[in-house]
């Protein structure tokens, strides 16, 4: 077995993978850096030029693992295509709107955008081969019953991060490889944790995205929702707003579903709730899929139990702050012109308002940024508009829907593999996790891949 980091660093970021057993090969997944532009924010795609491609896997349909997909199958067009059928859904809603957002984007950045078209887009989708969990297929799309070992097979596992997210299991040449994707071992409000396999895995590629930040001692999330309700409530009594960042895919829904919980155990009033458009195309689909993915609250359907009004960019020129009220708006790392930066910009000065951050942020992004910053420190949100002083009330609240990193370490331990492969993580998060996996499995060898260079597995 042969395997290619395509991500271009050590990082979060355009996240692709490419593996070659028994001459057939398969990239697993193709995604899009969020903070680079045009080719730059693609993978190293050039790497599989004379390489086989027969199959591309993908875990779900964020955009940093599914952003490219258009592009890569243009340069593939005899590669089968799989993903889960919620992953389908979710990716056709999301790939179009990156479309708008790169067509929206041709004069501002100065580069050849979109990279990829709406008609290409829907041309691509028409490929897609939808594979439920726990069904053995061949890279050639049929279903496997006891392939040969020398057969590329691959197997997806419920994995607990959003809405249709898998991990990957393949059995090629004897061996037996797990690739996680992206990962959450416990439950959430929404989502049930991972199920994965703990046994027989010769090699494992598991994310790294926490792996510098530990869990706060006797941290459960039980406490952590009361503990957000409590300064929802503080917030209120202020007479002031809540600004929730959210991503439009899993932290949205993921926060929707605690308010319906919080309303249902009388913990917040009955308060307007405000989410985006993307966002609402997302809850749509949560809704409309509820049962195809394991979920804590099986029945639940948030549009209509928590009935949210819906931003968009046109109104959100028209949306106060007002007292009392919840915006969970994208993006959750609060980029330039998006909902969530366009009305922080709104309340950062007036100390009665307040942010609350509810999961992971890019540490120089608006939202790492503001993170950091000091009371009456002055922040720029967007380099468009001038710095403010900080005077609204900041606080951080763990709802992350990537394993932590001592969830990510037992687990590791538990299948205790010949070798493991550390992807998605920066650099010192992926370091935390080489040096714990070492010293755990000492007999096992622990690899961080360097972007482009092959390695032998």
């Amino acid at each position: 077995m042969k395997f290619i980091n395509l991500t271009r660093r050590t990082e979060i970021g355009a996240n692709c993978y490419y593996l070659e057993s028994g001459g057939q090969g398969v990239v697993l997944d193709c995604g899009m850096h969020p903070k680079e532009e045009g080719e730059m924010a693609l993978p190293l795609l050039g790497q599989l030029v004379g390489r086989p491609v027969d199959a591309l896997l993908l875990s779900h349909a964020h955009l940093d693992h599914i952003g490219s997909l258009p592009v890569l199958m243009r340069q593939q067009p005899q590669a089968r295509v799989f993903m889960t059928e919620a992953t389908a859904a979710i990716g056709d809603a999301l790939l179009h709107n990156s479309v708008n957002v790169m067509i929206r984007e041709r004069e501002e950045v100065g580069v050849i955008y979109p990279l990829f078209t709406h008609r290409e887009t829907d041309r691509a989708i028409d490929r897609w081969q939808h594979c439920p969990f726990g069904q053995p297929f061949t890279v050639g799309g049929e279903r496997s019953s006891g392939s040969p070992n020398d057969e590329l097979t691959f197997e997806y596992c419920h994995a607990g991060h959003v809405l249709g997210a898998a991990g990957i299991l393949l059995r090629g040449e004897g061996r037996t490889l797990f690739y996680t994707g992206d990962v959450n071992f416990d439950q959430q409000t929404l989502v049930k944790g991972a199920v994965f396999p703990e046994s027989e895995i010769d090699v494992l590629i598991i994310e790294s995205t926490r792996g510098d930040s530990p869990l706060p001692d006797n941290f459960s999330r039980e406490a952590e929702e009361e503990r957000f309700a409590e300064a929802i409530g503080r917030a209120f009594a202020r007479r002031g707003c809540v600004l929730v960042p959210v991503f439009a895919l899993g932290k949205t829904q993921e926060i929707l579903s605690m308010f319906y919980t919080f309303k249902r155990n009388r913990l917040i009033g009955d308060v307007p709730i405000y989410i985006g458009g993307l966002s609402s195309k997302m809850t749509e689909i949560y809704d409309r899929r509820a049962n195809q993915s394991p979920r804590v609250l099986p029945r639940l359907q948030l549009f209509p139990e928590v009935r949210p009004y819906v931003l968009n960019g046109k109104t959100i020129a028209d949306a106060p702050a007002r007292p009392g009220r919840i915006y969970a708006l994208s993006s959750g790392m609060m980029t330039p012109k998006t909902l969530s930066n366009i009305f922080a910009r709104r309340i950062i000065d007036h100390p009665e308002h307040s942010i609350f951050f509810v999961g992971y942020a890019d540490p120089e992004s608006p939202a790492g940024v503001l993170r950091r910053a000091l009371p009456n420190e002055l922040v720029s949100l967007d380099p468009d508009e001038p710095a403010q002083p900080l005077r609204c009330q900041i606080e951080q609240f763990q709802f992350s829907a990537h394993a932590s990193r001592e969830s990510i370490l037992a687990y590791i331990r538990r299948v205790a593999p010949k070798k493991v492969v550390l992807v998605h993580g920066d650099i010192a998060a992926v370091e935390w996790l080489r040096a714990a996996a070492a010293a755990a499995l000492p007999q096992s060898e622990v690899i961080v891949p360097r972007p482009g260079v092959e390695v032998e597995l």
